[in-house]
């Protein structure tokens, strides 16, 4: 596999049949996930490599290693601008496999190890690589240390300069009546904060 793909897939017939190591590779400019039973997307601003390989260690079991390198598209806590987080990730799972099985999903192993259970042969590796990028993702990003955020007011964005409002009614001070940290009445509204229970099926 190489180039731009939809979905990234890894060819595991000839490693179950023989034993022989499988090995995929591409580029991503999304990944289509399922979050409370609905598909989601997570975008990524430029084309994002990944590279697999898995290995046999027993008849249904394997491990898959490789790497993925996706540049995540966030908001500014504080403005909402776009901000670009690129995002350098390892990757290592046990994977078993279990032909009754419809779509893949993700447990706990005896030994205490994420375990990928599948039961299509063509490993469709779409929701490991969301839940991994979600998991390694900040909660939280600012396009710039210094960024002064939104006026709670009219939301005028305070980094172009001041409104009538900033005048009257520091932002700081509304932050504080929110009881809420200087300048960060929007971390709430980071894009990942409701993903952390990304929900992959359990069957």
């Amino acid at each position: 596999m190489a180039g731009m793909t939809d979905q990234p897939r890894i060819h595991l017939g000839s490693l179950l049949r023989a034993g022989d190591d499988a090995h995929a590779e591409g580029e991503l400019d999304h990944l289509q996930y399922v979050q409370g039973k609905e598909r989601q997307t997570l975008r990524f601003a430029r084309p994002a490599p990944f590279e697999v390989d898995v290995n046999s260690l027993s008849q249904d079991e394997m491990y898959l290693q490789g790497s993925f390198e996706p540049t995540l598209i966030l908001e500014c806590a504080r403005c909402l601008r776009e901000v670009e987080v690129p995002l350098d990730l390892s990757l290592g799972t046990l994977l078993r496999y279990d032909p009754t099985v419809e779509e893949p999903y993700l447990e706990e192993a005896e030994s205490g190890e994420e375990l990928l259970v599948f039961g299509n042969p063509d490993l469709d590796l779409s929701g490991y690589l969301a839940e991994t990028t979600l998991l390694a993702a900040p909660l939280s990003v600012l396009h710039d240390p210094a960024c002064k955020g939104l006026c709670q007011v009219c939301g005028h964005d305070l980094n172009l300069g001041p409104c009538e409002h900033s005048a009257q009614v520091p932002v700081e001070e509304i932050d504080d009546e929110l009881g809420l940290p200087q300048g960060s009445a929007h971390t709430r509204q980071t894009p990942f904060a409701g993903l952390r229970d990304l929900d992959l099926p359990d069957e």
